[in-house]
């Protein structure tokens, strides 16, 4: 009798493997009750409203989680995952988000001053007038954000791809990088480019320039000229 009940427990695990090596069995839901950690599954979840400041979400998967209006700041986000996830008005100050995946975030004004997001992906994000005065933004990714009306100040963006971008009166002046930065098909009207070494850039274009505010001090790259039109006079 035992034997035959070893059989049957053998053959229900076997049954059990190979349907979950098929994908057959249910996907664990995230779990929206569970305080702060690494590794936490918040997907899709209503956080919003919250003072969640100095958390530790590193690798946590808050894929369209709604964190609007939520206190992140000096929050870790190492590794993760914020695809779609909702962050109006949210602040992310002083937080670490090295190599995360901010891909089509909805940010409009939130707060990212002096964060640290080394090598994050920022890729198809709405962050109208979002403010990253201060952030360490190095080997980041905005190719095809929404950045009207961005701050960068005094931002590091070293090896930062502004690929196919909508810039429109966003002030990168005093922002801080070495080598090029990429403004492939990035729309330029009225950025602030005041004072800024762009000899480096890949991809810019006079026709982004003549759009674009710069100054005396901005220096282009060899072949392109300085609108009349600069210094600008409107720039509000």
């Amino acid at each position: 009798m035992a034997t035959k009940s070893l059989i049957y427990a053998g053959f229900v695990l076997a049954l059990f493997a190979g349907e979950a090596s098929l994908g057959l069995l249910p996907v664990q839901a995230a779990d929206c009750r569970a305080d702060p950690r690494p590794g936490l599954d918040w997907a899709g979840c209503g956080k919003k409203n919250l003072m969640l400041s100095g958390s530790n979400f590193s690798r946590a998967k808050l894929v369209e989680a709604d964190l609007s209006y939520t206190d992140l700041r000096e929050s870790n986000f190492t590794d993760a995952d914020l695809t779609k996830a909702k962050l109006a008005r949210a602040s992310l100050a002083g937080a670490h988000a090295e190599k995360a995946n901010f891909q089509k975030v909805e940010a409009y004004r939130a707060g990212f001053q002096s964060i640290f997001a080394e090598g994050a992906s920022f890729a198809g994000a709405e962050l109208q007038r979002a403010n990253f005065t201060g952030a360490d933004l190095k080997g980041a990714n905005f190719e095809k954000a929404e950045l009207s009306r961005v701050i960068f100040d005094k931002a590091v963006l070293t090896g930062t791809s502004f690929a196919s971008a909508n810039l429109a009166r966003a002030d990168l002046t005093k922002a801080s990088f070495k080598g090029p930065l990429d403004f492939s098909s990035a729309f330029l009207s009225l950025t602030r480019l005041e004072a800024l070494d762009l000899s480096a850039s890949k991809g810019l274009e006079q026709h982004q320039l003549d759009m674009a505010c710069g100054d005396e001090k901005t220096i282009l790259p060899s072949g392109l000229t300085k609108p009349q039109s600069w210094p600008c006079a409107d720039k509000d």
